[in-house]
């Protein structure tokens, strides 16, 4: 459907173009000018201090200091050369928009704003160096550090023109200039893949996905099909990027949902280039069946409850343009492939950028088709989600509010994390214990927490971090009484094996943690709460960073980002075997704002356990606003961690037993008139296996 078609037929779009003609109009009031100086690497845009991404204005002509959102004002590079990547990307932008609203007005000052854009960009082109600052490792470009951003900016500017064509705006006086800036692009474009492909030998890289698309762009542009066919059908081509850079299961092989949304935009821009061209890539397919739908599914199955999607591995959680990205994918996937389920997302991604679950924006109006109802959440009956290949696996059951997000696959390369056997867990009210995300890569924080062991909601053994390695899926069952997951390491840490059984049901979840190791040594059971954890018992909860918790995390045993805050009393005795510790775990609203209930947790103490209240950086869009955590501490040669959840205010009965004779260990869970038996049984310390018994009546 046209852009004047939308708007003649939905208010949303009428809604949307005004506020877009407001957008630009403003811009030429206040002014504007293309930067002389080429980008730098938006990544070190961050503060030093809060580890928080730097205040941007679109409207503003020339930068000299750079805000914090907590106050400090910074000056100089590397900030400048960050700035500047967001102020050659905000135009480029504006450009496209104003080829957007001079699509449904014809209104003539916007195609000739956006037409002088293009051109003066164009005209400035030929003059950026080969970067000369860009880091050593960095695939170099030349409007910016990054041959990345390069590609990604003129994509934009490229989108811009073509659409400008499409309603007839002529460029013929501009046409040396244009032409020249085209054929210079192509040369770098063609370059940066012969380094990529042929010397790097890394064609699956996300790199190459956007070199395509802004190659599929320049074909389009001049309508050069054999080049564009050459494109998609070459080494490290359209097609052949699919197959190796997608796992067959649908995910990006980073495993990284940030970068999965990065690389399925470039093939979805890339599509739209080629369909010009007269040739349909939108069913596009991998060695092994990937697609384009099939990484949209991927998405709508790892989002939650309110369709917020998960920042596994490196990646944000809110950053503007990455939302502006989500709606993109979204809008494409409503549009191309009629799936309505892209509609909760979608929802989500508009009330984090417009405080609205309605169409909004510049991505509603280029790719948004109908009246879609945003407001309702995922299907309340889907089925959870396994990705064998990528490793993660999302567990959900009919009747229960929580669902749990498991992490054991490949470690994801540069962009990975050492977080094997990490769980969140989500409320269909909002967030209970997510993954905490990744600052932009300037931050100091970025290797030194949000990427380490300790960040995560796993276990660290001697203080260290996990070694890169992937684990695996024993098995995964969606049983008629439950979901069942066990999940295994075997080499996180030398001599080490681990085994995570997780059982959803219900009325409770169950998290039974199994660590064997070679020698006795200090395990460390980590878990953050999106918006705390509340002791039930305030008896048995010392206040204050007491000498005790302190020493317990000084020098190698502890990460030095986790402070701690207080300890749970009362440890279980050795005659009593086991005792349960009750805490209430607040549901965080998506969007941040508020909380919105509680559900009850117990965590099962033994006579060694050590148990922390600690604060550490929270999730990476604010790590200046501390998260609170759980730290449950043993030591030993074979360790478990036992975790009950339950929804609602007060925990099951629960009782554990463990038999002098060796017999298998086991919880009973009553709930409701009813007891589950809950059995875990190991054979010569390595295979496992779990069952459930349901009897009427109380349990003894």
């Amino acid at each position: 459907m046209k852009i004047c078609d939308k708007v003649k037929r939905y208010q949303w779009a009428e809604e949307a173009l005004q506020e877009l003609r407001e957008e630009l109009d403003r811009l030429v009031r206040n002014g504007y000018s293309i930067p002389v100086e080429p980008g730098g690497w938006w990544h070190q845009y961050v503060c030093p201090s809060h580890h928080t991404e730097l205040l941007f204005d679109p409207y503003e002509r020339q930068a000299e200091a750079f805000l914090c959102p907590h106050g400090c004002r910074l000056t100089g590079e590397p900030y400048r050369g960050a700035w500047l990547v967001f102020k050659h990307q905000s135009l480029a932008r504006f450009a496209l928009q104003a080829a957007a609203v001079y699509a449904a007005t014809r209104e003539k000052r916007y195609g000739e704003l956006s037409r002088d854009l293009i051109v003066r960009y164009a005209g400035q082109f030929p003059h950026y160096p080969v970067h000369p600052d860009a880091q050593s490792w960095m695939l170099k470009g030349r409007a910016f550090h990054q041959a990345l951003t390069e590609a990604v900016w003129a994509t934009t500017l490229l989108r811009a023109y073509g659409l400008l064509q499409e309603e007839g705006v002529s460029f013929e006086d501009d046409a040396p200039v244009l032409d020249r800036f085209f054929s210079l692009l192509e040369e770098s474009m063609v370059q940066y893949r012969r380094i990529l492909i042929e010397e790097k030998r890394n064609p699956e890289n996300n790199y190459t996905a956007w070199l395509n698309a802004a190659l599929s762009c320049i074909y389009s542009i001049r309508g050069d099909r054999k080049k564009l066919d050459a494109l998609v059908e070459g080494e490290g081509g359209i097609v052949h990027h699919l197959s190796i850079g997608v796992k067959a299961d649908g995910f990006e092989f980073e495993g990284a949902t940030y970068y999965h949304v990065f690389v399925l935009r470039a093939y979805l821009i890339a599509a739209e280039m080629a369909e010009k061209l007269g040739r349909n890539l939108y069913e596009a397919a991998g060695s092994e069946r990937q697609s384009f739908r099939s990484m949209l599914e991927v998405l709508i199955g790892l989002a939650d409850d309110q369709g917020d999607l998960p920042a596994l591995h490196d990646g944000p959680y809110r950053r503007v343009p990455y939302s502006r990205e989500i709606a993109e994918v979204m809008e494409i996937g409503l549009a191309r492939y009629g799936m309505t389920s892209c509609g909760s997302v979608l929802g989500a991604v508009y009330q984090d950028l417009y405080g609205t679950r309605r169409q909004r924006g510049l991505e509603a109006l280029l790719f948004g088709t109908g009246a879609v109802d945003l407001s309702a959440a995922p299907d309340a009956a889907r089925e959870g989600l396994l990705l064998k290949e990528s490793g993660f696996a999302v567990l959900r059951y009919p009747g229960s509010p929580i669902s749990i997000l498991a992490d054991f696959g490949p470690h994801g390369g540069s962009h990975g994390h050492y977080d094997k056997l990490h769980i969140s867990l989500s409320h269909a009210k909002g967030k209970l214990t997510p993954e905490l995300g990744m600052v932009p890569y300037g931050s100091a924080l970025r290797r030194e927490w949000y990427a380490e062991t300790a960040s995560h909601n796993t276990v660290s053994v001697n203080g260290a971090s996990q070694a890169p390695h992937t684990g695996e899926c024993v098995r995964y069952e969606q049983m008629e009484d439950g979901t069942y997951l066990h999940i295994r390491s075997k080499d996180a840490y030398p001599g080490c094996v681990m085994d995570r059984h997780l059982l959803l049901t219900s009325q409770w979840m169950l998290d039974w943690f199994e660590i064997t190791l070679e020698e006795a040594s200090t395990v460390d059971w980590h878990c953050y709460g999106a918006a705390g954890f509340q002791p039930m018992n305030r008896d048995g909860w010392e206040e204050g960073p007491a000498e005790d918790p302190a020493q317990l995390l000084a020098g190698m045993l502890g990460n030095p980002h986790i402070q701690p805050a207080g300890r749970v009393g009362g440890g279980a005795s050795a005659a009593s075997g086991g005792k349960w510790q009750s805490f209430r775990i607040p549901i965080a609203s998506s969007g941040g704002k508020g909380t919105a209930g509680e559900i009850a947790m117990a965590t099962l103490m033994f006579p060694d356990s050590i148990l922390l209240a600690v604060k550490a950086p929270g999730t990476a869009d604010n790590p200046a606003r501390i998260a609170e955590g759980l730290l449950h501490r043993r030591c030993g040669a074979s360790i478990r961690f036992i975790t009950i959840c339950c929804d609602g205010t007060t925990t099951p009965d629960l009782e554990w037993r463990e038999s002098p004779g060796g017999e298998d260990p086991y919880v009973l869970i009553g709930t409701r008139g009813r007891t589950s038996t809950i059995t875990l049984n190991r054979e010569q310390g390595i295979g496992h296996s779990i069952r459930t018994e349901q009897e009427v009546g109380n349990h003894e």
